[in-house]
């Protein structure tokens, strides 16, 4: 254990082509710890899991018949609905469970924005070995032994949170936990115990920051040197990345993970851009999310994951609903792990069709975010004369709403920016100052009422 701690912490960086640790593998390496990994994965659940040993028996096979990684395609595609309709017949777990009962010791659930939580369970072992994927993630982020992380979440089962906070003590570091506080509170913790570290979503981090420009509070000019974001697309949408970036003065480091999966995806450090997906502990698909067939570096498909690690309640070929696209160069940290080229792209489910044009919420949040006179906003896609039509409410800071004779330019600018870009035109409308919901988890701003 002494070992682990001096090369995490020592003065130069480690050298990924030299480092022990997983997420230096080579891809010939990778591609071997993967294959036994997947073996012993299978093997497992093909004895133990009542949820697989159904799935592998509808599909006539047997993990002995799983020799490499090509083979795993024999297995059709998980859906999250698959999972809920299971936890729903066999209330409140289902039966994608590999130990008995008495072997679990924590219990988490999804954020539920989109219908009922789906809740999930960890052995210590699992658990274990999610901290495992947090040490590897703080490493690529290149977290120091002097660093004090803020946790600005309410306590609850809201998984983030949590392994996020106890991956960074396993590490040693102080650890800041801010549940049950106001944002005011949270920003004076930060900056009376120089935290140099904040972990929220990106809607908080820019919360926080509005909060403080009304405080007075020179946020730039605190200890806070790194921000790791996750739960939404925003840490890869460079107007939102920018507009947190310049308001806190630090450094925005994009993270992935799901309740479901684990947390299996990190921006490097001296790498930004794009996101690292731990292949030590996963194996990662992009796929066509309407043919299913593989699709090839630089062409955006569906990330499909099988986690390794979490064999008490594995995913295995589950469809993440994340659009991505794997980058064609190697990633310039020297790390050989898959790279998303610009993070997560956006949501297959999301994604709407305004008179013939594909939008994402994302697309709108690039254009949005970059008019710094906008303090929050929302969008609801009704239909209107038999198609489509979407309708923006736009939030003034206090500044812009005080200039009355400025407003229609700034509605202006917001039909204008997503003409130019998204080649339709959307309806946009004034609020009031408050007028729309605050968040300190995820954001909710696109609702879809067609």
């Amino acid at each position: 254990m002494g070992a682990f701690f001096d090369a995490l912490f020592s003065g130069s960086a480690v050298s990924p082509m030299t480092s022990p640790h997983p997420e230096s593998l080579s891809r010939t390496e990778l591609i071997d710890h993967q294959t036994s990994r997947l073996k012993s994965l299978l093997s497992l659940v093909e004895q133990n899991n009542p949820f697989w040993q159904e799935r592998f028996n509808s599909c006539g096979l047997k993990s002995a018949e799983f020799q490499s990684l090509d083979d795993l395609s024999k297995l059709p595609l998980l859906t999250k609905q698959e999972l809920v309709e299971n936890q729903n017949a066999f209330s409140p777990f289902g039966t994608n469970l590999s130990a008995p009962m008495t072997g679990y010791s924590r219990l988490h659930q999804t954020s539920g924005t989109t219908g009922k939580p789906m809740r999930w369970l960890d052995t210590p072992e699992s658990w274990n070995w999610f901290m495992d994927c947090w040490a590897q993630i703080y490493r690529i982020c290149e977290i120091t032994p002097e660093d004090i992380f803020a946790f600005p979440f309410s306590f609850g089962p809201f998984i983030g949170f949590w392994a996020a906070f106890e991956g960074a003590q396993r590490l040693g570091n102080l650890s800041l936990t801010m549940g049950g506080m106001t944002s005011e509170a949270r920003l004076n913790l930060i900056l009376e115990m120089n935290a140099t570290i904040v972990c929220c979503t990106p809607t908080y981090a820019m919360r926080l920051a509005d909060v403080a420009e009304q405080l007075g509070i020179p946020l730039a000019e605190s200890s806070v040197r790194m921000i790791i974001v996750a739960g939404e697309p925003g840490g890869a949408i460079p107007a939102v990345r920018n507009r947190i970036e310049a308001s806190w003065g630090a450094r925005v480091i994009d993270h992935w993970g799901m309740t479901d999966i684990g947390s299996l995806g990190v921006e490097p450090a001296n790498a930004p851009g794009g996101l690292l997906i731990l292949e030590s502990e996963c194996l990662a698909e992009v796929l066509d999310p309407e043919t299913n067939a593989p699709v090839p570096a630089g062409q955006t498909g569906e990330l499909i994951i099988t986690n390794f690690g979490r064999t008490s309640q594995p995913v295995i070929r589950y469809r993440t609903g994340d659009l991505v696209k794997v980058a064609t160069q190697p990633c310039k940290s020297g790390y050989e792990l898959m790279r998303l080229e610009g993070g997560i792209l956006g949501r297959v489910d999301d994604m709407v069709t305004i008179r013939g044009n594909n939008v994402f919420p994302s697309s709108l949040d690039a254009i949005i975010r970059e008019i710094p006179d906008i303090i929050e906003y929302q969008v609801n896609v009704i239909t209107r004369r038999s198609m489509p039509h979407m309708k923006i409410e736009i939030e003034p800071t206090s500044q812009r709403l005080s200039a009355p004779e400025s407003l229609d330019a700034l509605i202006e600018q917001v039909e204008q920016g997503i003409k130019d870009r998204l080649n339709f035109h959307a309806e946009v409308i004034l609020v009031s100052e408050n007028a729309l919901p605050r968040f300190e988890m995820k954001g909710r701003r696109f609702f879809r009422n067609d």
